[in-house]
């Protein structure tokens, strides 16, 4: 079910009338029906899949009781690989059976030696990246003695698959979000209102700056060859602003949506296009993800300490597993791996960590030098995006080759009225990100302290604008494929 869709509209008002109006007394009945809620909001895309979440949540239910019975190190390590196998076998298989047996072949026929097998019709289980990443959390938490394993299995269901988050994140920890399962939860008014500012400037970052960046960067990118270089990057700045209104529109969809039942996610965004270096832009981008990995994979490979050999490999490591869990192709991977060429002269020069507040702090304008580290950091930004969106690497190639051609200073010759349209509604969007910039999502307290007429006909003005720029087919958010 998307959330841009008729079906949405209806499902989410009839689950908050039964969750606050019926089932308002019993914790346990309303923490079922987010469970049955969830399931019907997952299936709505394909009951078939979700058998994957059930098995996924028994075995790491039936994991954690385990895991506290058994008091031997070698046995809870057997538990937790048990997990482990399971949640990435599934994920292997569905989303990297094909990638690699592709590759195995090619790699045998480079020297001569031909190997049967066929590829698989497999569909992709729609957000299997975010759930199996969100189940193992509990688990490894459990192992790690950081988090008591749940006895409540319908509470641990929930969490697992609570619909908001399940298809596209933010990817939470148990150790955050499992124990708000077990607590009475009351209406809050304020929280609610707060939530629905963040639904109404999630759908104006998809409806209106995504979808419509969608169409140029779509054209764009299809019809690449021959195209000049001032073309071919803005339709890389198109396919920029694409990715962040798609995906941080849906986190704010997805944590506005749980504050109207009484649940707080982390944040996932935190206004990465106003980064001044690489290091602050994976702070501030798809926050969930790179802290997850922090955790589970970085600091466990040694994160920064030892010799510097060890810091560097652990820097590739995370930067190209991170590319590959965005997808089974080398694109993913060249574009994990540019990020990692970026980042790690500021990680060797100790200088990762010298942008830790929001940028021109107190001030209404950046100042000279804050501008043209934020454009440096946006342009590279840009042109790794470039290796995400393409097809495939031949195809990054001949975008990056017509980008570095001297026809990048020509005027972009694909410029429309309707392309100058979306160009005026991203530079509104930043006005107001900019505006913004220190608060969860940019109009959280934008308008508290104007006059509630001109708060709520600002709320209208973003609604007209959905209502005006909004494509007339329901689109997928591009993170579903992940």
């Amino acid at each position: 079910m998307l959330f841009n869709s008729l079906d949405f509209a209806i499902f989410l008002p009839l689950v908050f009338i039964l969750y606050w109006f019926v089932f308002k007394h019993s914790l346990r009945l309303q923490n079922a029906l987010i469970v049955v809620a969830s399931y019907v909001f997952y299936g709505w895309w394909d009951w078939r899949f979700l058998s994957l979440i059930l098995f996924s949540t028994l075995v790491d239910f039936l994991v954690g009781k385990q895991l506290e019975k058994e008091a031997k190190d070698n046995k809870r390590r057997l538990w937790l690989w048990l997990s482990v196998v399971v949640n990435l076998g599934f994920l292997g298989f569905f989303k990297y059976f094909n990638f690699f047996l592709e590759n195995f072949q090619a790699a045998f026929s480079f020297f001569g030696f031909e190997i049967g097998g066929r590829a698989l019709s497999i569909v992709l289980p729609v957000g299997i990246s975010f759930y199996t990443f969100q189940t193992l959390s509990y688990t490894i938490d459990v192992y790690k003695r950081k988090l008591q394993p749940t006895g409540d299995f319908i509470a641990f269901s929930a969490f697992v698959s609570f619909f908001p988050q399940l298809v596209a994140g933010p990817i939470e920890r148990a150790t955050h979000l499992l124990p708000q399962f077990y607590k009475h939860r009351q209406f809050n008014y304020a929280l609610a209102v707060n939530g629905c500012r963040q639904i109404l400037w999630g759908f104006f970052k998809k409806l209106v700056i995504a979808d419509n960046c969608a169409e140029f960067a779509n054209q764009i990118f299809a019809n690449s060859e021959g195209a000049s270089g001032s073309t071919l990057f803005l339709g890389a700045v198109f396919f920029t602003f694409q990715i962040y209104g798609d995906f941080s529109g849906y986190s704010d969809i997805a944590i506005g949506t749980s504050r109207l039942f009484g649940f707080d996610l982390m944040k996932n965004f935190a206004f990465p296009y106003f980064s001044r270096d690489i290091a602050e832009f994976w702070r501030r981008w798809h926050i969930s993800l790179s802290t997850w990995f922090r955790d589970y994979l970085y600091i466990p490979l040694g994160g920064s300490r030892g010799s510097k050999w060890h810091q560097f490999r652990n820097v590739i490591i995370i930067f190209l597993v991170s590319g590959f869990w965005h997808g089974a192709n080398w694109t993913f991977i060249l574009w994990g791996a540019l990020n990692a060429l970026y980042f790690l002269p500021l990680f060797l020069l100790k200088k990762n960590r010298s942008n830790l507040v929001v940028v021109a702090e107190g001030k209404a304008l950046p100042s000279f030098k804050e501008l043209f580290q934020i454009g440096i950091t946006f342009a590279l930004t840009v042109l790794a995006w470039v290796s995400f969106r393409a097809e495939d690497i031949s195809h990054a190639w001949q975008v990056y080759s017509g980008i570095f051609d001297f026809s990048l200073f020509s005027v972009p010759n694909v410029i429309n009225s309707s392309m100058m349209m979306s160009l005026r509604l991203i530079t509104f969007f930043m006005i107001i990100e900019w505006a913004g910039r220190r608060w969860s999502f940019a109009i959280e307290y934008l308008f508290e302290s104007y006059p509630r007429w001109i708060r709520w006909s600002s709320y209208a003005f973003i609604l007209f604008l959905i209502g005006m720029f909004m494509q007339t087919n329901e689109t997928a958010f591009i993170y579903f494929q992940f």
